[in-house]
């Protein structure tokens, strides 16, 4: 590798344009684009495809009836043909409604930008806009097609964007989740838990629960041991936790429960924990007798175990450290849609966006000068993957 196209070069070459890279984070911050209101929602998303197109990328724009519509960016050099496919995967959706502006504007202060969605994960798709403009400079040819997903419904599950993710994701020779990263020092995800959630119902029989308890069975009563069931199947060391977190039963204090119900978060680090924790969801019988039960649900994002990341890590370390800078690693304890590419068995590195706090919340923001280190960072392993 010539000193012209070190990882150090692409840096010096990118932070001058912090703020050219702010204002391109103003724009799409402004947009307002709440996963579950479509019409804001595409606007947003013309607002990125545009950005895309100025740097002469093929954007495709995946019409949705229900949700914002997908972006599907291709970039290929001109002067190689390419062997192969590289996946950049993030969204554009954010969870705060439309107005949340009037109380959260976008700022820069002290070195942070704030406002909605800054964070997870807009200051993400402006550092990827980037490190394709920086690339495109170099002129360096790319071994590699690159293709850059963003999708509309991350938030809320990506029921739309699912087998779009998939369809890309065993096209590609590897994926860079552009989530944001980990604590202050900027940590990538190269773990996940599996994410899930599964639905218990019981059956009962209602009787007067004066003049004829006997005759009843209470289905509260039956759900309550179900749960003190379940909590004995947390073992935290493990990275499996379940938590009955919604719960609801009964019609009035004197009338013996005829029915109950309980949501449960399932959460597993391994996909064998995973696969166990569904069988002894589906084995569950009822203590009570004359109680039936319902159960519903399961995971549906597998885990991203470390295996599928750790190449891809050790080559982000190294190209870190040829910019000076020290990049570390951790296990993410939510899902985001690098589970469901990690559950192709396709490598797959998470938590390359911004560097910051706070998401979903109203102090979230983005740290500006970290914005060219990761542009930089994912220019490097898109250059050389």
């Amino acid at each position: 590798m010539t000193e012209a196209n070190s990882p150090a070069n692409l840096l010096r070459l990118l932070k001058p344009r912090l703020p050219q890279m702010l204002s391109v984070l103003r724009t799409f911050v402004l947009a307002e684009s709440p996963s579950l209101e479509k019409t804001p929602a595409d606007r947003c998303c013309a607002m990125v495809a545009a950005a895309w197109r100025r740097q002469g990328a093929r954007v495709e724009r995946l019409a949705q009836k229900h949700r914002g519509d997908q972006l599907r960016i291709n970039w290929q050099s001109q002067k190689s043909r390419a062997a192969g496919q590289l996946l950049v995967l993030g969204h554009y959706d954010t969870v705060y409604a439309t107005g949340t502006l009037a109380t959260m504007p976008f700022r820069v202060s002290a070195g942070k930008a704030y406002g909605p969605g800054t964070f997870d994960m807009k200051a993400g798709i402006v550092q990827a806009l980037f490190a394709l403009q920086a690339l495109r400079q170099m002129q360096t040819p790319l071994r590699k097609r690159i293709v850059f997903l963003w999708t509309s419904d991350e938030e809320i599950g990506s029921d739309s964007s699912r087998k779009l993710i998939e369809a890309e994701a065993r096209r590609s020779d590897a994926v860079f989740v552009l989530e944001p990263s980990f604590g202050p020092r900027g940590l990538l995800k190269t773990a996940r838990k599996g994410v899930g959630e599964a639905e218990i119902i019981v059956h009962g029989r209602a009787s007067h629960a004066g003049l004829a308890p006997q005759e009843g069975v209470n289905a509260v009563h039956e759900l309550a041991r179900q749960i003190a069931r379940l909590e004995r199947w947390n073992d935290l060391r493990r990275g499996i936790s379940v938590n009955a977190d919604v719960i609801e039963g009964g019609t009035r204090v004197n009338v013996i429960a005829e029915r109950a119900r309980a949501v449960v978060d399932l959460r597993a680090l391994r996909l064998a924990d995973m696969r166990r924790l569904e069988q002894r969801l589906r084995a569950l019988r009822p203590v009570t007798r004359g109680a039936r039960l319902e159960i519903h649900g399961g995971f549906n994002r597998a885990p991203m175990e470390r295996k599928v990341s750790a190449a891809l890590f050790s080559r982000a370390k190294s190209m870190a450290a040829q910019m000076g800078l020290s990049i570390g690693e951790c296990v993410a304890g939510g899902g985001s849609d690098g589970n469901l590419t990690a559950a192709l068995g396709v490598p797959t590195l998470d938590g390359l966006g911004a560097v910051g706090d706070g998401a979903h919340s109203a102090h979230e923001y983005a740290v500006a000068k970290a914005m060219p280190e990761r542009a930089a960072l994912l220019a490097a392993l898109l250059r050389d993957s």
